[in-house]
């Protein structure tokens, strides 16, 4: 009797893939560190209210929106690892210099550059992480690799919270400036990938804008409006109930995502993006509504941990459906497309949300961002129709 042998995945976890993590979890990490100690630093030390929390909180994403389809055209034309080196650089120098704004327009203008940063190495690490997984388990590269992200937040605040609060603010600056500097070392010792399909790039200025990118671009921005007023406002959120800090919210928060995406790392290609994408707005949308509607720290805490589950499954399912044939010397400008949600997000969501909580109360926050998720849900059930073919042939090619 003959056997039938199965065919061999191919590999995923090489040693560049965990080079390339290990630099990002250091950026991340040091990203971490600000997440509670600039509105901190905003309401605290510079005097200042919720509106000017959300402008300080989200201003780095306004020149990161303008420069990702840049950045993606670099990782195309040039590689990835430069963008890396200089996004890391520009963070840590930008960050470094927190220490000397004494007024929020100054600490608006450094969050400004901190965003040119984060444009140019977030674009040239996800785009390696693309280029080295293998398409059918890009969905489990894509959680595996942005379990960086969510350890350094995870790390991050409390780190970053402990350190301001016992030896001051500008600790924490350099603390974080010191942390991206070691996400530049590691990026430059990071490599095999550079070459995959660049070559058959083509020489003119090329698409700026990638329409493969446009439709989940918009998915995910639903998804993530509202984790962008949850990171700004809920350091703040959780002194209104009582809590001593945010750092235990958001080591939870994180560490869910965490758990989620490194046991769970295949749902995304086992679900299909469509599917993994409804299950995660659906998620996002409750989890706000809990926080906003049940004001009280048990619900803070409970719809903490719905948030977490819809935020972990979102990113990867929404990313594994814009790479979706893709060719090698796209994928930067996709990316850079997709991405461009993300700093809309964290640009517009806690600038907006702001506004909301000074004229309704931080509750109120959280339920609109909840309306944005709906919005989001509300598309992907329209357009499944569209979406359902790729997501066969993305779950045939996992099979």
């Amino acid at each position: 009797m003959v056997t039938m042998q199965q065919p061999t995945r191919p590999r995923l976890v090489t040693a560049e893939f965990v080079r390339l993590g290990v630099a990002a979890l250091a950026y991340f990490f040091a990203d971490g560190v600000l997440l509670p100690t600039v509105p901190l630093y905003v309401e605290g030390p510079l005097g200042a209210g919720d509106i000017a929390v959300g402008f300080a909180v989200g201003s780095f994403s306004a020149t990161a929106l303008l420069l990702r389809p840049w950045a993606g055209r670099i990782a195309d034309r040039s590689g990835r690892r430069p963008l890396m080196i200089i996004g890391a650089a520009t963070f840590a120098v930008s960050v470094a210099g927190y220490g000397l704004a004494d007024a929020v327009p100054v600490l608006v203008v450094l969050r400004l550059l901190t965003g040119v940063g984060e444009a140019f190495f977030f674009v040239g690490a996800v785009t390696a992480m693309s280029d080295l997984a293998p398409p059918e388990r890009r969905g489990e590269a894509i959680s595996l690799f942005s379990l960086s992200l969510y350890v350094g937040i995870a790390l991050g605040p409390p780190v970053g919270e402990a350190v301001a609060g016992r030896f001051g603010f500008p600790a924490a600056w350099l603390l974080s400036s010191g942390a991206a500097v070691t996400a530049l070392l590691l990026a430059r010792r990071v490599g095999g990938f550079e070459e995959a399909g660049l070559d058959d790039a083509p020489h003119g200025p090329g698409r700026l804008i990638h329409p493969a990118g446009v439709l989940p671009g918009i998915l995910l921005l639903t998804g993530l409006w509202g984790m962008g007023g949850f990171l700004a406002f809920v350091p703040l959120y959780a002194l209104d109930h009582g809590l001593p800090g945010s750092g235990f919210l958001l080591f939870l928060f994180a560490g869910i995502v965490v758990v989620i995406r490194a046991a769970g790392a295949r749902l995304p290609d086992r679900l299909g993006a469509v599917r993994a994408t409804r299950a995660a707005l659906a998620c996002i949308m409750i989890g706000l509504v809990i926080i906003g509607a049940w004001r009280s720290p048990v619900g803070l805490v409970v719809g903490t941990v719905v948030l977490a589950v819809g935020v972990a499954l979102a990113t990867p399912a929404i990313m594994m459906l814009a790479l979706q044939d893709v060719p090698a010397h796209e994928r930067g400008s996709v990316m850079g497309t997709v991405s461009m949600s993300i700093d809309l997000a964290f640009g517009l969501g806690p600038a907006t949300l702001g506004i909301v909580a000074a004229a309704t109360g931080r509750g109120g926050l959280f339920l609109v961002a909840a309306g944005v998720a709906a919005m989001g849900l509300v598309l992907v059930v329209a357009s499944t129709r569209r979406l359902g073919a790729r997501d066969a042939v993305a779950l045939d090619a996992s099979a």
